[in-house]
């Protein structure tokens, strides 16, 4: 039998539950309840979130997990003025970071070309910098679902010093912070009323 024979193999599809929960009734939150975030639930994120695609598996997302008072002050003098009173309020947020040093981990995320892979970046920092920004980005959409699927809400933010994240929790490292998340069950008042979405005809093409 030919390949154009054979029959498409089937793949399942979210329900309406499903859709609702990560897609169309899905919110950013910007309160939460006192309520706890055990480390089972930031494992199971991280668990779906490692799935995502990346340029040659190359995986250069990390996350750091904050959960103490203490590292959430430590955290929030780098955060704008806005953002600080949220994340010192939710159970746990995570510092999403790419590792400019992705390229070591080469052998491992893609046995067959790992180590012609891993030189051939060796002596490239800047190329290295933008395929991991470029990739730990489409890695952060899918560990926002992530959040979501695991039940629980998530307060992205872009607002705060980069700089100063980097040297607070990762100098002399090779990750780079570029988004914060405030993680947990949404709180009083939660939502911002729902924005419209761009235009269908405005942003899809059919050719």
């Amino acid at each position: 039998m030919s390949t154009t024979d054979r029959e498409p193999q089937a793949l399942d599809a979210l329900d309406d539950a499903g859709r609702k929960v990560l897609f169309t009734e899905a919110r950013t939150a910007n309160t939460f309840a006192e309520v706890a975030v055990a480390d089972d639930e930031l494992a199971m994120i991280w668990e779906l979130a490692r799935w995502s695609p990346s340029a040659a598996n190359g995986q250069p997302l990390r996350v750091l997990f904050v959960r103490t008072r203490e590292g959430k002050e430590r955290l929030v003098r780098h955060l704008d003025e806005g953002n600080r009173a949220k994340t010192l309020s939710a159970p746990a947020v995570a510092i999403l970071a790419y590792d400019v040093d992705f390229h070591e981990q080469m052998p491992t995320v893609f046995p067959a070309r790992g180590d012609m892979l891993r030189a051939a970046f060796a002596g490239q920092i800047e190329k290295r910098e933008s395929i991991a920004a470029y990739n730990s980005a489409l890695q952060t959409g899918v560990f926002l679902l992530a959040v979501r699927a695991a039940g629980l809400a998530a307060g992205p933010m872009a607002g705060f010093d980069k700089a100063g994240v980097d040297e607070e929790f990762f100098a002399g490292t090779s990750w780079r912070a570029h988004l914060v998340v405030n993680i947990g069950h949404p709180g009083d008042d939660p939502w911002f009323p729902r924005l419209p979405r761009v235009p269908v005809e405005d942003a899809v093409a059919y050719v």
